[in-house]
């Protein structure tokens, strides 16, 4: 899995790039077939936004969250990834 991470009005620190991918380690673990995957974080005055896109085989999932705390806002985003790539997972074994 590749993580290209990227920041608009953050610095991107090395702790702040470990965290998402220690946290992005947790979804391969549930699905395999994940590619590519692409985070931005972003600030906009006091909300600290995280968004993902994730390719997988067959579909594109995208995720976004916001929090006044950055990595809270990161378990946010992952959670709600959690959930979207286990229902693309469940889709795959019916068909």
């Amino acid at each position: 899995m590749q993580i290209s991470l990227t920041g608009h009005h953050v610095e991107i620190t090395e702790s702040l790039r470990e965290y998402v991918q220690g946290k992005f380690s947790k979804l391969e673990r549930h699905f395999d077939q994940i590619h590519n995957v692409h985070v931005v974080l972003n600030v906009e005055k006091l909300q600290q936004k995280a968004e993902a896109k994730i390719n997988v085989n067959g579909a594109e999932i995208f995720a976004m969250s916001e929090n006044t705390d950055m990595y809270a806002a990161i378990d946010a985003l992952i959670d709600k990834l959690d959930r979207q790539v286990i229902k693309h997972k469940e889709k795959n074994t019916k068909h």
